[in-house]
């Protein structure tokens, strides 16, 4: 009696859909990190907002040219305090160079002692015949000096 031999059957190919589990926590994992990515990119868009309308309404309620340059030089010496605890005590070069120091090369030239700027910031707070033209013309410095101290920009 012979017999009938017949070839191998393989069974049919795993589906692709659903995956294993490993591929599912791969997916939660991918998942998970594009959430925190969010959230964190989120949190800091927030806090930089926030500080740039502290800077910018802090400045906008001084009253008068002065006052608005006096404004500018606490916050940054409130900010410079984040990076050197005797930031506060500095006075002349030596606190427009720490302040420089946290500006981009192009911006840091403006806080040069004898620039208009520099002056300005050092004695306008002093001074009664500070002109509105000259504080326009340190706020964006101040602005990109206190946003980079308190991000912790440059060091």
């Amino acid at each position: 009696m012979a017999l009938v031999l017949r070839d191998i059957h393989q069974p049919p190919a795993p589906p692709w859909w659903p995956p294993a589990p490993g591929w599912w926590l791969l997916f939660a994992f991918l998942a998970a990190a594009a959430l925190a990515a969010w959230a964190w990119h989120a949190r800091r868009r927030r806090r930089r907002r926030a500080i740039e309308a502290l800077f910018d309404d802090t400045v906008a309620r001084a009253e008068g040219p002065s006052r608005s340059v006096a404004a500018m030089s606490e916050l940054l010496r409130r900010a410079a305090r984040r990076h050197d605890p005797r930031a506060d005590r500095l006075q002349g070069a030596e606190w427009l160079a720490l302040l420089a120091a946290r500006l981009p090369p192009g911006d840091a030239g403006a806080l040069d002692p004898g620039q208009a700027t520099g002056r300005l910031l050092l004695e306008g707070a002093f001074r009664t015949d500070v002109e509105p033209g000259e504080v326009d013309a340190l706020h964006p410095v101040a602005r990109k000096a206190y946003l980079a101290m308190m991000s912790g920009g440059r060091r």
